[in-house]
C-alpha cells in the first residue's frame, strides 16, 4: 500500500526519521546534514535534531555549538523548552536543535528519570505538525540517546559505507530497531539502508551492495551516494553540499535521495 494512503491531503507529514548506525565513520552525519537540506530544498519544511556529543551536524550547519545557550542537552533535561532551543530558519526552510560535548552527562543525569525513553519523543510532540520531515542525527552507539531517537521516530534511516565490513553491527541495529518496536514505539519501521561512499572504478563498492541486496530484506534506497571529495570538504566550511558546491556528484547524489525519500510518501 502506497505509504501516503494515510496522508490527507494537503496535510503536513510531519514524519519523524532517525538516521542511525551504531559503526562510526558510514557517512551518518553527512547524510543528515545533506539530506535534511536537499529535502529543504525541494520547499519541504524541516527540522533537524543532533543527539550526538560531538556535535558535528550543528557545526556542519555552520553553527558555533559552544556558544549556543540552549541544546538538546537542556531540553532533555527541562530546563527550556523545545522553541527554545530550535534555531529558526539555519537554511531556507531548514531549522536546527543543537547539540555540543554537554549532551555526554545526559545518560547519567537521566538515570532516574521516569520515562526516560519518552523525554525526546514527549518534546517533539509539541512541534512535528509545524514540520514536514524531522531528521534526527544519531551518535555511533546503541545508547539511551539513540533509544530516545528510535522512540521519537517514525522510521530509522541506516547509512552504509560500501566497504568491506559493511555489515557489521547492521544485524545488531536492527535487532535494537525491533526491539524498541516490540516494547516501546510499536509504530518504528525501517525507513530503509542507504549506501555511502560509493567508488565506481573499484569492484569492492558493487561487490558490497550486491551482497548487502541479496541477504537484506529492508527497503534499500536506489540512490547511491558516491565517495566525493567535495562532499568531505562541506563540513569544515559549514555548508551543506548543495550550498558549498551546488554541482558536486555529491549534491546531486544527494538531491536524487530526497527526492526519492519524498516520493515515498506523495
Amino acid at each position: 500500500m502506497n505509504r501516503s494512503f494515510f496522508l490527507q491531503k494537503g496535510e503536513q507529514m510531519g514524519r519523524t526519521i532517525a538516521i542511525a548506525n551504531q559503526k562510526g565513520g558510514v557517512g551518518k552525519t553527512t547524510t543528515t546534514i545533506n539530506l535534511a537540506a536537499s529535502v529543504a530544498e525541494l520547499g519541504k519544511k524541516v527540522l533537524v535534531i543532533d543527539t550526538d556529543p560531538q556535535g558535528n551536524m550543528t557545526t556542519g550547519f555552520g553553527i558555533e555549538k559552544n556558544e549556543v545557550e540552549n541544546t538538546i542537552y537542556e531540553l532533555m533535561l527541562g530546563e527550556c523548552s523545545i522553541k527554545e532551543c530550535i534555531i529558526q530558519d539555519v537554511k531556507e526552510n531548514l531549522s536546527l536543535i543543537p547539540a555540543n560535548v554537554n549532551l555526554a552527562a545526559a545518560e547519567i543525569e537521566l538515570i532516574d528519570q521516569d520515562r526516560k525513553e519518552y523525554v525526546l519523543k514527549n518534546e517533539i510532540d509539541w512541534v512535528k505538525d509545524q514540520y514536514d520531515f524531522i531528521f534526527i542525527d544519531c551518535p555511533p552507539s546503541l545508547s539511551m540517546l539513540t533509544i530516545n531517537s528510535m522512540t521519537a521516530a517514525d522510521s530509522v534511516l541506516v547509512p552504509i559505507q560500501c566497504e568491506y565490513y559493511a555489515m557489521e553491527g547492521l544485524g545488531q541495529l536492527i535487532h535494537t530497531v525491533n526491539l524498541i518496536k516490540k516494547k516501546i514505539n510499536p509504530e518504528l519501521s525501517m525507513e530503509g539502508v542507504v549506501f555511502t561512499m560509493y567508488d565506481s572504478r573499484t569492484n569492492l563498492s558493487e561487490e558490497v551492495v550486491q551482497n548487502v541486496k541479496g541477504v537484506l530484506e529492508e527497503h534499500i534506497f536506489e540512490t547511491l551516494i558516491p565517495r566525493n571529495v567535495r562532499l568531505a570538504e562541506a563540513p569544515s566550511h559549514g555548508q551543506p553540499i548543495n550550498e558549498y558546491d551546488s554541482k558536486s556528484a555529491g549534491a546531486e547524489a544527494y538531491r536524487k535521495l530526497a527526492a526519492e525519500l519524498i516520493q515515498l510518501y506523495s
